[in-house]
């Protein structure tokens, strides 16, 4: 082997570990990437970079704004308020109207963007007809992957086809993926809807933590809160007379929450920090009552019975409880609740969070928030308003009956996005060209602001997308995928072009339980060309192979963040996406195997 080729399997063998290890963000290890194919001479200056220039990066960057300008006039989320409330009662039919909304607007959205505006729907939905919200928002993920499918705008399919090209082959145009993605979209639905729903969890992990009734859905006791309440009085020769709450030291000297007043005339939920407090009032708090026990050395409370609390008694026409997950892109992921000063920033003070595998009571304020965790929440109902605009959470719930407005821009952004896809479509112009020009004339429009464009791109995506193309040229380049394409066919070549599609369909799906797509899909896309140029077959065939199989990532809520987006308040484990997701991956390598051999027969063209 030559230095060029070993160089470069040392740079794919230390990205994978690094991926793998997730020391360093994905983004972060792709240009590392690219600094050592250039710094190693691997690939030439004006190579190295030429991900940046790249059909696939600036599609990319397109498709964020076209996506935001439908989101921020209300188009896409009233669209899928409107369709899902059409499903009426049964669990059936919910289960197939939400999969095919959320395999609809993952046509021409980010997945996560899909999930992140069904995801409030769904769980109303769920809690006025009085179906499980975890037999619906594994639905709602498996149908926004499913929708990736079969479109080109699915990032992993987007990556593939600038691989195509860079090996000298045409891309992949808007409506190619649709022969075999939308087969694979309605069996999809049609298995949840008829036997996969029969797999998901009768009773979810937070229900069985919560050692309730099945069908219980009241949030406190869901949450456990009611081990946390307890009523206190402020006695005679209490210190805490005559000082407001910020004053107190509750919260900092005991851990204690206060969540509500009983006074004479009912009761003052969530007072604010300047409430004044006086001898004999009724103090609902929230924290460890044996604890404070320990502590309370000076006659500063007096302990009352308790009595039972459900979530209606924790709110009033001033006050709400409500329930929310953490963004994706979410700026609260990786720190406490004191540092992001939670409490003061949204006017919500946190009772409780799910973090996938239990329910979390105490020393909330100093606990990592994660991407994925679910936090019961309670504050003034004005807050609500802002706290649904905020992109740092999502909240799971709406305003009782009213759906979002349609700002007066919405029909102008529904125009130029429609005449945006159907241009692309045609195939008469580049993809490239077509999508910029919709995303430029959204900004144009004054539809979507500069400002908002740089804000809601995903950056993490555009650098990694820039900097995989280039290793994958750099495996190509050096006979890298040759060395890896040689060993498959030697593996399955005998077997026919069947077998080797199967090989990598198995292959992609394996590595995407570990890896982003975005990253399996530059890694196997080159192997799948090379070795369908060796045993005489379509690349293209191949090629479309491998980008379906990154999008079936249904067998752990690793395979994919929009798995992970769910699973906190779904209350699911590991083992319920296993359960379902394996039946489904197992049809779907089916429907691939039988539809794709026509839609692209493997006789080399």
């Amino acid at each position: 082997m030559d230095k060029e080729l070993i160089i470069t399997l040392i740079i794919l063998a230390a990205a994978i570990m690094l991926f793998l290890s997730e020391k360093f963000s994905v983004d972060l290890v792709a240009l590392l990437v690219l600094a050592a194919l250039g710094l190693s001479q691997v690939l030439t200056p004006q190579e190295v970079f030429s991900g940046f220039s790249d059909t696939a990066v600036i599609t990319i960057l397109a498709i964020f704004v076209l996506a935001h300008g439908l989101k921020v006039t209300g188009v896409a989320e009233r669209m899928g308020d409107l369709l899902v409330r059409t499903a009426g009662k049964s669990e059936t039919r919910l289960i197939i109207t939400l999969m095919s909304v959320a395999a609809f607007m993952s046509l021409f959205m980010n997945n996560i963007a899909a999930a992140s505006i069904l995801l409030p729907s769904a769980s109303t939905i769920a809690r006025k007809t009085n179906v499980r919200l975890s037999h619906l928002l594994m639905p709602l993920a498996f149908g926004t992957l499913l929708g990736g499918t079969a479109t080109l705008f699915a990032t992993t399919n987007i990556i593939v086809s600038g691989i195509l090209k860079s090996n000298g082959y045409r891309g992949f145009g808007v409506l190619d993926f649709a022969p075999v993605g939308v087969p694979l979209i309605i069996v999809g639905i049609l298995y949840m809807a008829i036997w996969g729903r029969r797999l998901l969890p009768t009773e979810s992990q937070i229900e069985k933590v919560s050692m309730l009734h099945p069908t219980e859905s009241d949030l406190l006791h869901l949450y456990r809160l009611g081990e946390r309440l307890f009523r206190v009085r402020i006695p005679a020769g209490s210190s805490l007379i005559e000082k407001n709450l910020a004053e107190s030291t509750l919260r900092e000297r005991y851990g204690l929450n206060v969540v509500g007043v009983e006074l004479g005339g009912g009761a003052l939920l969530t007072p604010e920090p300047d409430f004044v407090i006086h001898q004999g009032d009724i103090l609902l708090l929230e924290g460890q009552l044996e604890e404070f026990r320990k502590l309370d050395i000076e006659p500063y409370l007096e302990i009352l019975p308790m009595r039972q609390y459900t979530e209606h008694d924790l709110e009033s026409a001033s006050s709400a409880v409500v329930e929310a997950v953490l963004s994706p892109r979410s700026q609260l992921i990786g720190k406490t609740l004191k540092e992001t000063r939670f409490r003061e920033k949204f006017g919500m003070m946190v009772l409780a969070i799910w973090n996938g595998q239990q329910v979390i009571l105490t020393q909330l304020t100093d606990l990592k928030l994660e991407f994925g965790n679910a936090l019961l929440l309670q504050g003034p109902r004005k807050k609500l308003s802002l706290l649904r605009q905020d992109p740092n959470l999502i909240v799971l719930s709406e305003d009782d009956d009213k759906l979002s407005a349609v700002s007066n821009k919405g029909w102008l952004a529904i125009v130029i996005f429609t005449l945006t896809i159907f241009a692309a479509a045609l195939g008469r112009f580049s993809v490239r060209e077509v999508m910029l020009t919709g995303a430029l004339a959204m900004v144009i429009a004054n539809i979507v602001t500069m400002e908002n464009v740089y804000r809601e791109i995903d950056w993490k995506i555009i650098f990694l997308v820039a900097g995989l193309l280039p290793l994958g040229m750099a495996m190509t380049k050096t006979g890298a995928t040759a060395i890896f394409a040689t060993a498959l066919i030697k593996l399955l070549g005998p077997f026919g072009p069947l077998a080797l599609l199967l090989g990598l369909l198995a292959l992609t799906v394996l590595l995407s339980q570990a890896m982003k797509g975005g990253i399996v899909s530059a890694v196997i896309a080159p192997i799948a060309i090379q070795a369908a140029q060796q045993l005489s077959v379509d690349p293209r065939a191949m090629a479309m192979g491998v980008a379906l199989a990154t999008s079936l990532a249904f067998v752990t809520p690793l395979g994919h963040p929009v798995n992970i987006l769910v699973m906190g308040p779904g209350g699911y484990s590991f083992k319920d996406f296993f359960k379902v997701g394996l039946p489904l991956t197992i049809i779907s390598f089916i429907v691939i195997l039988l539809v794709l051999p026509i839609a692209w027969p493997f006789a080399a063209p």
